[in-house]
């Protein structure tokens, strides 16, 4: 069964900023994979206490979390690599 997914209005903004056509896409279509399988080969569940997962497109990260009991992905934050895990 697929997982809904649900994307926080930073990451949604960070989105909606993206000028790269090739980009935006590749972007939404990553997200739209994390609906069928969230915990793909290519995810990478990060350290610390908060069970945040990451996936790379390109020098881009998508961080998100998976509410297995709701079936939900909750996209958190969208960047470049350089800034993403800075807080």
């Amino acid at each position: 069964m697929p997982y809904t997914v649900s994307i926080k209005p930073k990451a949604e903004k960070y989105l909606d900023g993206v000028r790269d056509r090739r980009l935006y896409r590749r972007l939404r279509d990553a997200i739209g994979e994390l609906a069928i399988n969230p915990r793909s080969p290519g995810s990478i569940k990060l350290q610390g206490g908060n069970e945040l997962y990451r996936v790379r497109v390109g020098d881009y990260r998508i961080v998100y979390q998976i509410e297995d009991m709701f079936l939900i992905v909750l996209v958190v934050e969208i960047g470049h690599r350089r800034e993403i895990y800075r807080q």
